[in-house]
């Protein structure tokens, strides 16, 4: 297996080349011939990390509509898979650029002094590295292969190779543990949005994250994903919903679903008809966070699923809460404690480690219903009895899939990547109306057009290994 390694990027990009020049108006006043004017930081990590919001789910809601939590009441061709060819440019020419120039100049002997006031230079290479590796293990798992190890060079390489997603995974592995280890103790990193410069609280995320793609090997390759999924354990996950990793929208940055349902004045999305289907009859105390009721019927109805003429009013079906499409604020999870127990139960199960999968299976029900604030004891004792959740030795893997689709509810590709994995849960079905030629649920993303018309070779390789560019064309670990 080649070993991965960034090149340090040529940054090219206007606007890091505005942040970086100085005013010629005076000349060499207030230059410092004994340091290189680099860009703030503080600003880039702030801006690259506004981009957690589109990792956890598209603006179209697309990986929702996948996953089916949502459906569409009138144009309904996202969920009937009309999309083919979609773009991961803006994370490429964005953020990931961003984070490298962090890492770049922060490792510099000529430019690392000068940046040490946002923090000092391994807690701010750490922090990009943690970054960069959740934001490529999403494009990959969208994806499959993509470009890796020769990305992010600028006008040194415009046509980069594909990397397999095996080799991405196994570097993933590598930059999350090496950069959980490199905080030293320093100065706390500046402009973080996310964790506020905690490093405790990045390393909790790191060791998550590798938990997370340690099981998406339970099927390829379960030894190294065992040996990771251990090691990631004895790192320290999340242990509790006060460190669940959140994208906080703002003003400035709206959240996206107030601007689809307030601003637009549209209503486009309601409660798709197979989550409402499941949680109604099991009493499930999360649905009324999750949905309104319906307006016409006061009563949660769900909206069926990629019909081509569905022939439905938004008042006869129930629409997202308020509190996730009114409020201009509403976060985005990212990452949840309710994630690890439910990924620690299947770990027991798959024999990957020791434990009490049923005890961590309920834990993480309550640790998603406390999450959503529905949490009363009561009910939640009740929903654990009752016989269509209540936990089974024969049925366990269906049951932590299932409430895991439901407790990652708003969390679109991770959703979406859980589904394609487990096949959990095994209820959802391809759209009636779906338009992609093989009519069933899409397993991966096509690449963006710019690919095949600028990187042929490359694209055409990368095609020839993998697959064709299709949805129907799994990802490496989805087997």
């Amino acid at each position: 297996m080649k070993k991965i390694a960034f090149k340090k990027p040529i940054i090219g990009l206007l606007g890091l080349m505005a942040l970086v020049s100085s005013c010629s108006d005076f000349g060499d006043m207030n230059v410092d011939p004994n340091r290189a004017s680099v860009a703030s930081t503080a600003a880039l990590l702030s801006g690259a990390e506004v981009n957690f919001g589109a990792a956890v789910t598209a603006s179209d809601a697309q990986p929702i509509l996948y996953a089916q939590h949502w459906s569409e009441i009138t144009y309904t061709q996202n969920s009937r898979y009309q999309g083919t060819a979609f773009s991961y440019n803006g994370f490429y020419a964005g953020p990931l650029v961003s984070l490298n120039y962090i890492i770049k100049v922060n490792s510099d002997d000529a430019t690392k002094a000068g940046v040490t006031p946002n923090g000092s230079n391994a807690n701010q290479i750490a922090v990009a590295r943690i970054i960069r590796a959740y934001f490529f293990s999403v494009l990959t798992d969208r994806f499959g292969d993509i470009p890796y190890s020769e990305a992010l060079k600028g006008n040194q390489d415009f046509t980069p190779t594909f990397d397999a997603q095996k080799d991405i995974y196994t570097d993933l592995f590598k930059e999350l543990k090496e950069a959980a280890a490199q905080f030293d103790g320093g100065t706390a990193v500046k402009g973080d949005i996310i964790l506020n410069g905690n490093a405790t609280r990045w390393k909790k995320f790191a060791a998550s994250l590798r938990m997370i793609l340690a099981l998406r090997l339970s099927k390829v390759d379960a030894a190294k994903g065992k040996t990771e999924f251990v090691a990631a354990m004895q790192d320290g996950p999340l242990a509790s919903n006060s460190d669940n990793v959140r994208y906080n929208y703002t003003d400035t940055y709206p959240n996206p679903w107030f601007a689809s349902f307030v601003t637009s004045g549209r209503l486009d999305f309601a409660v798709s008809e197979p989550l409402v289907n499941y949680l109604k009859p099991l009493t499930d105390p999360r649905l009324p966070a999750f949905a309104d009721k319906s307006v016409s019927k006061q009563d949660y109805v769900g909206m069926p699923y990629g019909l081509t003429n569905p022939g439905v009013k938004p008042a006869d079906v129930s629409l997202p809460n308020a509190s996730l499409r009114t409020v201009i604020t509403a976060p985005a999870n990212v990452l949840t404690y309710s994630q690890v127990l439910f990924s620690q139960a299947e770990a027991v199960k798959l024999g990957w480690i020791t434990g009490d999968a049923k005890a961590l299976y309920e834990a993480a029900i309550k640790a998603s219903m406390e999450q959503w604030g529905v949490y009363t004891e009561a009910a939640y004792t009740a929903y654990i009895a009752n016989a269509n959740v209540a936990y089974s030795d024969a049925k366990a893997l269906e049951l932590i899939g299932t409430q895991k689709w439901v407790a990652l509810y708003m969390q679109g590709y991770e959703a979406w990547s859980e589904w394609r994995r487990t096949g959990y849960p095994n209820f959802l079905k391809p759209a009636p109306g779906a338009v992609n030629n093989t009519k069933q649920i899409p397993l991966r993303q096509g690449y963006p057009t710019t690919e095949r018309d600028l990187n042929t070779d490359n694209y055409n390789a990368v095609i020839s290994r993998q697959g064709p560019d299709t949805d129907a064309t799994p990802v490496w670990w989805d087997k």
